[in-house]
């Protein structure tokens, strides 16, 4: 099965760099593996992760946990993570979670499945 995900979104004319970069199954799609996509700027989810939640809560309801599987992020990522008047628990599964999945629960809808697209470790060249 295959979710309803874009490819990296292209930056917007005007965009800011630290715009957050996400691709989302319409809302009231099938049931899908995938509820969206999202592209991290960095490894650092202190940073990352309050911007997600924030553009995610309205669409949502208010995200109160998000899991990741460590292997691709620091050792050293936050338990908690505060989010524009709320705080979210940060916690790990390393062999139950896919690496590349992020996955958050809210009040309202229960749960939410991210693909995590990695940074690039080198810059891409073109030929010649």
């Amino acid at each position: 099965m295959t979710a309803p995900v874009s490819s990296a979104p292209a930056p917007e004319a005007g965009a800011s760099a630290s715009a957050l970069r996400m691709s989302l199954a319409p809302l009231g799609s099938k049931l899908a593996l995938l509820d969206g996509a999202w592209w991290p700027r960095s490894r650092d989810l202190a940073a990352e992760l309050p911007q997600l939640v924030a553009a995610l809560d309205p669409l949502w309801g208010r995200i109160t946990r998000i899991t990741v599987n460590p292997t691709h992020w620091p050792s050293d990522f936050p338990r908690r993570v505060p989010v524009e008047g709320h705080v979210v628990k940060v916690g790990w599964f390393l062999g139950e979670q896919d690496p590349h999945q992020l996955l958050l629960l809210s009040y309202r809808t229960a749960r939410w499945d991210l693909l995590v697209v990695p940074l690039r470790r080198t810059p891409s060249r073109r030929p010649g």
